[in-house]
C-alpha cells in the first residue's frame, strides 16, 4: 500500500482576506488557503490539513505577527466553543466583511445585473443580543489543549454547555456566555450545581444513558424567562425537585417546562413539552403588536434587529392596503401580522403545523382579521386551485431556512407572477442560487444586508425583486 503524502508546512504566511464560512484566507502559488480563527494582517505558520485541486485548508500553529486590527475577545471560551468566531475582529470590520460576503455571493453565484448594495445595517447590541440559547449535558466534557498538556489528572468530568463544532458527542463546559442577558448564566450554573449536589447523571449520547439531556433558555425584552429542561427518561421525583428548585431560585422564570426525549437525536420538533409551572408562553412586543412565544415557537433570536428587519420588508413591499400577499415559510406569522394592517390580505404558508397554530393565535391576540395561515408543503399547496381560491398574489415574501428554496417552490413563485418578491435569507449563497433561477422573470431592485448575529460570520440579507416587463424578458 502507498503511504499518504505528507502535507506541507507553510511558513510566515500573510493573511489577506476573509472568505467562505468566515474563514481567513491567504494565496499561495495560485492556490487559496483557508484557515479558521485568523484575521487579515496576521502572519503565521500554517499546517496544511487538507489539499484539493484549487484550494487548501490549514490551521495556524505559530504566530509571527498579530494583525494591528485584532481586539481582545471578551469570552474565556473564545476559540474553543465555536460560537463567536469573530470576537477578535472589531465590529466595524465584521460589518465590512459581511457586506463583502453578500456582494461576492450575489455576483459569483447569481451572475446577474445588480443595483448598488445598500450599506449593511449593524446591530444595536453586539453582546447579549440573543433571546434563546440551547445547552447540552454530557457526562464526558471536552478537554482543551491547555488542559491536556497540563500536569493535572482529569478523571471523567461532566459538562453543561455547547457542542464542539463537528463532534456530536463532545460538549464544552461553559462557565460564561455573553450572548444572552442575565440571569441566563446564573440559571445554567444553578442547574449544574444542583445536579452535582444531588447526583443527577448527565447524558451520554453514544451510550444513550443518563438523566439530564438539554437546557433551553428563552427570554423576552421585558425580562421574562422561559426555561425548558429536557430529560432523557422520566424520574418524576427527581425531575420535580429540580424544577421546583429553579422556580424558587428565579422569580423571572414565568414559564417553566420539561420534555422527556428518549430518542437518539436532540430535536424537539416531534416532542411534546409539558408545562410544569407558570404561563404557557412568554410575550414579545413589536411596533404595538404582541407575539406569543411557546416552547417550540420560532422567533428571530435578535429581537431588536428583528424590528429593523420587518420594517425593511414592509418598506420594500410598498403596500397600499389593497394587495394580496403570500408569506412563505411564515413560521409563527411575525412578518404576516407585522404587515397585515397595510395589506388587503395576507396568506401565510408554513410546513410546521404548531407554528401555524401560533401564527393564528398571534393574529387573534392583535385583533387582526385579514390573515390566513395554512400548514403543509409549499410545493404542494401553491396549486392553481389554491391561487384561484386565495387570489393571485401581488407580492410574495419568502424567508426560507438556510438551505434556501426547493427548485419546485421557485417555479411555483414564477408561475404565480407576483409583481414583487421580497426574499429574506440567512444564507446569501443559497439566496443567490435561487435568485439566479428567479432572474428568468424578475430583476433585482434593492439589496439590503442586515447583521442579526454579531461576533459571527452569519449575515441576513433582504432582496427586492420586481417582475420584468415583457420587453425585458
Amino acid at each position: 500500500m502507498g503511504r499518504n503524502k505528507e502535507l506541507p508546512l507553510l511558513e510566515k504566511i500573510l493573511i489577506t482576506d476573509i472568505g467562505a464560512e468566515g474563514n481567513a484566507l491567504a494565496r499561495i502559488d495560485n492556490l487559496v488557503v483557508f484557515v479558521p480563527m485568523l484575521i487579515p494582517g496576521d502572519i503565521v505558520d500554517i499546517k496544511i490539513i487538507r489539499k484539493r485541486k484549487n484550494y487548501m485548508e490549514g490551521r495556524a500553529i505559530r504566530f509571527h505577527k498579530y494583525s494591528a486590527d485584532r481586539v481582545t475577545p471578551v469570552c474565556r471560551h473564545f476559540g474553543v466553543c465555536g460560537g463567536c468566531k469573530w470576537q477578535h475582529l472589531p465590529y466595524e470590520l465584521q460589518l465590512r466583511y459581511k457586506q463583502k460576503q453578500v456582494a461576492d455571493n450575489l455576483s459569483r453565484i447569481a451572475k446577474i445585473t445588480l443595483p448598488d448594495i445598500s450599506p449593511i445595517k449593524g446591530s444595536q447590541e453586539v453582546l447579549r443580543y440573543r433571546n434563546k440559547l440551547e445547552f447540552s449535558f454530557s457526562d464526558t466534557r471536552w478537554l482543551t489543549t491547555e488542559e491536556i498538556n497540563s500536569d493535572r489528572d482529569f478523571e471523567k468530568e461532566d459538562a453543561l454547555g455547547f457542542h464542539i463544532p463537528g463532534i456530536f458527542d463532545k460538549v464544552l463546559d461553559i462557565t460564561e456566555c455573553h450572548l444572552q442577558p442575565e440571569p441566563s448564566n446564573a440559571i445554567r450554573d444553578s442547574v449544574r450545581r444542583y445536579a452535582h449536589k444531588n447526583n443527577l447523571r448527565f447524558f451520554n449520547p453514544r451510550q444513550q444513558t443518563g438523566f439530564l439531556r438539554n437546557l433551553v433558555i428563552r427570554n423576552s425584552a421585558d425580562g421574562k424567562f422561559m426555561v425548558i429542561v429536557v430529560f432523557f427518561h422520566d424520574e418524576p421525583e427527581r425531575r420535580d425537585r429540580l424544577l421546583d428548585h429553579l422556580a424558587s431560585e428565579f422569580s423571572c422564570i414565568s414559564s417553566l417546562w420539561y420534555v422527556i426525549n428518549s430518542k437518539r437525536n436532540d430535536s424537539l420538533s416531534d416532542q411534546v413539552p409539558v408545562l410544569f409551572k407558570g404561563e404557557d408562553h412568554i410575550t414579545e412586543e413589536m411596533n404595538g403588536l404582541k407575539f406569543r412565544i411557546g416552547p417550540k415557537s420560532f422567533f428571530q433570536t435578535n429581537t431588536l434587529q428583528a424590528r429593523n428587519l420587518y420594517g425593511i420588508v414592509l418598506g420594500m413591499t410598498g403596500l397600499t392596503g389593497r394587495e394580496i400577499v403570500y408569506d412563505l415559510y411564515t413560521g409563527t406569522g411575525t412578518i404576516a401580522n407585522f404587515i397585515a394592517s397595510k395589506a388587503g390580505k395576507v396568506v401565510g404558508i408554513e410546513y410546521i403545523d404548531e407554528s401555524v397554530k401560533d401564527a393564528a393565535l398571534n393574529s387573534a391576540l392583535n385583533n387582526i382579521s385579514n390573515t390566513e395561515f395554512i400548514a403543509g408543503d409549499i410545493r404542494k399547496i401553491m396549486s392553481d386551485d389554491f391561487i384561484a381560491k386565495q387570489g393571485s398574489p401581488d407580492i410574495i415574501i419568502t424567508d426560507p431556512p438556510r438551505a434556501g428554496m426547493h427548485k419546485d417552490v421557485v417555479n411555483k413563485i414564477i408561475e404565480a407572477e407576483p409583481l414583487k418578491i421580497v426574499y429574506i435569507s440567512c444564507n446569501p449563497a443559497t439566496q443567490a442560487r435561487d435568485i439566479a433561477l428567479l432572474s428568468s422573470g424578475y430583476r433585482v431592485i434593492r439589496v439590503q444586508p442586515l447583521d442579526m448575529f454579531p461576533q459571527t460570520h452569519h449575515v441576513e440579507n433582504i432582496v427586492l425583486l420586481e417582475r420584468k416587463k415583457h420587453d425585458q424578458l
